[in-house]
């Protein structure tokens, strides 16, 4: 018996197009975002799924009422699947974070695994919430197909986690697009395995957030 998790990014939002620190900035979903949407849930139209979970965040929440156009199932909010709370990093411009806070700005750059901005949440704290709302999750659904739309740097951690590697190697671990689709199976003994990451093969190119930036590539 396995459990299916399909677990989902985010539309493109505002901070995504503006190049902002989201975190728990509730920015609005852009218009390319939209359209982003609307194929996400063609996407997810033949797809049979049991369950539907969301980070509260505006920009995943819509996306997680894309997938279940088709379904109509209840959407459950869990705080758990949010993403990195940035403290004082939050809604600032990225290139203006290194003159404003020079270290941690380093750290998330070259060391994340250790990265905490002021007054938000430590990497290893991310890492560890989002390990375990998606196990709990897993055996909350046990024999199901469960959707969750979630956030980058939340997706990477626990990308991190069923890859089997540690911490310290989340740089090696590639940002997934907007709308990025992975799939993950978990076996009798809710063991993850990997079945496919960041899919996109729902979106042309013309509707790719990350074929329009290259941050993500260094």
């Amino acid at each position: 018996m396995k459990t299916t998790i399909f677990l989902v990014r985010h539309c493109e939002a505002e901070g995504n197009w503006r190049r902002l620190f989201q975190g728990h900035y509730d920015g609005a979903v852009s218009e390319l975002g939209r359209r982003q949407l609307d194929r996400l849930a063609l996407r997810f139209q033949g797809i049979h799924l049991d369950a539907v979970y969301s980070s509260p965040l505006s920009r995943a929440y819509e996306t997680a009422k894309a997938i279940n156009r088709s379904h109509h199932l209840p959407i459950q909010l869990e705080e758990g699947l949010m993403e990195i709370n940035g403290g004082r990093f939050e809604g600032q411009y990225f290139d203006q974070l290194s003159t404003l806070f020079p270290a941690e700005y380093e750290m998330w750059e070259h060391d994340p695994a250790h990265f905490q901005a002021p007054g938000g949440e430590s990497m290893v704290q991310v890492y560890e919430r989002m390990k375990n709302t998606l196990d709990r999750i897993a055996r909350e659904n046990a024999g199901g197909v469960v959707a969750v739309a979630s956030h980058g740097c939340a997706i990477r951690n626990y990308q991190c986690y069923i890859r089997g590697l540690p911490l310290s190697r989340v740089n090696s671990v590639t940002w997934c697009d907007n709308t990025a689709v992975n799939r993950v199976e978990y076996d009798e003994e809710f063991v993850p395995h990997v079945v496919y990451l960041n899919d996109t093969s729902h979106l042309p190119i013309e509707l790719s957030t990350l074929a329009k930036q290259d941050w993500w590539k260094t």
